[in-house]
C-alpha cells in the first residue's frame, strides 16, 4: 500500500487536499469507463469543497457524516470518502483503481492483526477491504482460518466496528443486504466476456514487468454499483487462476461497500459452474441443483 499523504493542516488547505482526491477519483472513473453520473458526482463534490468558506474538517467534527451529507453535491458514498481522507490521508478506493492498494498493510491497521495473519487472511479469503473483513468476521469465514480462535475474531470484529462506525452511510442497512446472486453472476459474466476490450490497471503487487495487465469494469444494476477485476492474490497466481477468480466490489448510497469472489467450481454438483464463494447454497438454488453443497470453509484450491 502506498504511504498515506500528509494531510495539510489549517483552514482551507485541507479542503483543497480533499478536493484533489475526489478529482483524482473522477479522472480514474472517467478513464476506466464508469458512468458519467458517477464520475460527475465526484467532480461536482470536489468543485464545491474548493469553494467552501469554512474547513470541511470543522463540519465533520461538529456534525459527523450527517453534516457532510447535508452539504450540496455530497451524498453518503462521497461523504464516506471524505471521512477516510480526513481520518487517514488516504482513499482506499482510489488506490484500488490505481492498482496501488496493498490489502495486507491495510489489515495490519486493525488491532490483533500482524503481518503473518494479514497475509493469511488476504490469501485465503481473497478480500482486501475492511468492510469485507468485517463481513468475514460476522459470517464465520474468518473463524475458519487455521489458528484464529473465537476470542480473537470477536476482538477483531469489535475493532472493525469502531473503525468503520463513522464511515457508515446514514440509514445503512445490515451486512445481509446484498446484490442478488443473479446480478453478481451476471456482472461476472459481463466482465469475463469483455475483459480483452476493457481498460487495464497496473497492479503494484505481483507485477515484475510493471505493465498494465488487469482489466477493470465499472457497471451498475438497479441501485448497485459494481467494480470488477481479476484476482491478484498469491493464491490466484499459485494455482493459475488469475484469469478465473473474479473480485466484485459493490456499493450503493444506503449501504457500505462489500466484496465477493466468483470462481469456477471444480468437483461436486456445481462442477464447471461459476460460483460465489460463501454463497454456494444460493448458487445451488440459482442453478436448480438439488444436491446439497457445503459452504466454503478454508482455502479454495480451484
Amino acid at each position: 500500500m502506498m504511504e498515506p499523504e500528509q494531510v495539510p493542516s489549517g483552514n482551507l488547505a485541507e479542503n483543497r487536499f480533499v478536493a484533489g482526491k475526489l478529482d483524482e477519483m473522477a479522472d480514474l472513473l472517467e478513464s476506466q469507463g464508469a458512468s458519467q453520473f458517477r464520475s460527475r458526482a465526484y467532480r461536482e463534490a470536489a468543485a464545491y469543497i474548493r469553494t467552501l468558506a469554512q474547513p470541511i474538517r470543522s463540519i465533520y467534527q461538529k456534525e459527523g457524516q450527517n453534516g457532510l451529507e447535508d452539504l450540496p453535491t455530497i451524498g453518503a458514498s462521497i461523504a464516506k470518502a471524505i471521512i477516510e481522507v480526513l481520518d487517514s490521508g488516504r482513499l482506499s478506493s482510489l488506490e484500488r483503481l490505481r492498482g496501488s492498494a496493498d490489502p495486507e498493510q491495510l489489515f495490519q491497521t486493525v488491532p490483533m492483526i500482524g503481518a503473518a495473519l494479514a497475509h493469511l487472511i488476504h490469501d485465503t479469503l481473497h478480500i482486501d477491504t475492511l468492510e469485507a473483513l468485517e463481513a468475514a468476521a460476522i459470517d464465520g469465514r474468518l473463524m475458519a482460518i487455521k489458528g484464529i480462535g473465537k476470542r480473537r475474531v470477536e476482538s477483531i470484529r469489535h475493532s472493525l466496528n469502531e473503525m468503520l462506525a463513522r464511515g457508515r452511510p446514514r440509514g445503512a442497512r445490515s451486512a445481509s443486504a446484498l446484490p442478488s446472486v443473479e446480478d453478481i453472476l451476471a456482472v461476472d459474466q459481463e466482465y469475463r466476456e469483455s475483459a480483452n476490450s476493457l481498460p487495464t490497471v497496473k497492479p503494484r503487487r505481483f507485477n515484475e514487468t510493471g505493465r498494465r495487465r488487469i482489466p477493470i469494469l465499472h457497471t451498475e444494476r438497479g441501485p448497485w454499483r459494481f467494480t470488477i477485476m481479476f484476482s491478484n492474490t498469491a493464491s490466484a497466481h499459485k494455482y493459475g487462476r488469475t484469469r478465473d477468480w473474479v473480485i466484485i466490489y459493490f456499493d450503493r448510497e444506503d449501504h457500505q461497500e462489500g466484496q465477493m469472489t466468483v470462481v469456477t467450481q471444480h468437483g461436486g454438483p456445481l462442477d464447471g459452474r461459476r460460483v460465489i464463494r460463501g454463497l454456494e447454497k444460493a448458487c445451488t438454488r440459482h442453478y436448480g441443483i438439488e444436491s446439497p453443497v457445503q459452504p466454503f470453509s478454508g482455502e479454495y484450491h480451484g
